[in-house]
């Protein structure tokens, strides 16, 4: 136990400059936690953001046992901890939630990079990127990209209620049907599971697949999963709503619909991980 100490004690001074860096910088930005926890807790869309950083810490504590010192500082490291905290500045100047969130995790970035050396942090970097995932799309991001996805989703479960023989009208993001009118809201346009789907996509990539061109593939499949499971919720409630009842698009069965759909979402990944690990090994 004393030996355990003692090379704690010595690592803790031989890297005190780090340490101290890291407490301020952490303890300047409480009110920028604050503000994050907030939109965890007000907004559904980034309730995920509570696990993202007990992950990150955890990928990194995984990989502790390949990291060597001393290792020599990486100088480049210093040049993203300044400009993270020259971004954090004038983030909070302008009251601009996404440049302030982003600037964090810049510098902490930089400040890891800084301490670690750069043969160090390459084995240790997915921690460090994956906290970009607690931080919420920017709004002028967000509001424009609902607007598309919703008409597309649309217009994709109007043609296919066309294909499986259901009379149905559209106009905008409104699809009427016989005794129903059934409105694809901005919770409906697909972007709400989208960012929990990035999130787990690059996580599964990292942590399943090897290479570079898979997890890049995984992740991006992302975005025509999430759209792609919306649209047959929508199918799902339209025609529910026209062979059934209309009380099955506005009744709990409907919400149960939205948890089903993102396990089926999971489950599809899941899948496409299976099949991009099974390529790999025939490469072999």
């Amino acid at each position: 136990m004393s030996e355990t100490s003692n090379t704690i004690s010595v690592h803790i001074k031989k890297h005190l400059f780090p340490y101290i860096l890291l407490a301020v910088l952490l303890l300047v930005n409480i009110p920028v936690f604050i503000e994050l926890v907030g939109d965890w807790l007000r907004d559904g869309n980034y309730s995920h953001g509570f696990l993202i950083i007990p992950i990150s810490v955890f990928l990194f504590y995984r990989r502790r046992q390949e990291l060597q010192f001393p290792a020599p500082t990486c100088r480049s490291g210093l040049l993203f901890f300044v400009l993270g905290c020259v971004g954090l500045i004038f983030g909070v100047a302008a009251t601009e939630f996404f440049t302030t969130r982003f600037s964090l995790v810049l510098a902490v970035t930089g400040l890891g990079l800084y301490y670690l050396g750069l043969a160090n942090f390459r084995k240790v970097w997915f921690a460090f990127f994956f906290l970009l995932f607690m931080i919420p799309i920017p709004a002028i991001i967000y509001y424009s990209a609902t607007m598309p996805m919703q008409l597309f989703a649309t217009k994709a479960t109007n043609s296919i209620l066309h294909v499986v023989g259901v009379p149905s009208h559209r106009e905008g993001n409104i699809i009427y049907l016989p005794a129903y009118t059934l409105e694809v809201s901005e919770a409906c346009s697909g972007l709400r599971s989208l960012t929990t789907l990035l999130a787990l996509a690059a996580l599964v990539g990292y942590l399943t697949l090897t290479g570079t061109l898979r997890p890049i593939v995984l992740f991006l499949s992302a975005f025509p999963i999430a759209v792609g499971v919306n649209i047959f919720r929508l199918l799902f409630t339209a025609v529910g709503a026209y062979a059934v009842s209309p009380r099955i698009a506005e009744s709990f069965l409907h919400q149960l619909s939205g948890i089903l759909v993102f396990v089926l979402a999971l489950i599809i990944m899941m899948l496409l991980a299976g099949v991009l690990r099974w390529t790999k090994s025939l490469s072999e």
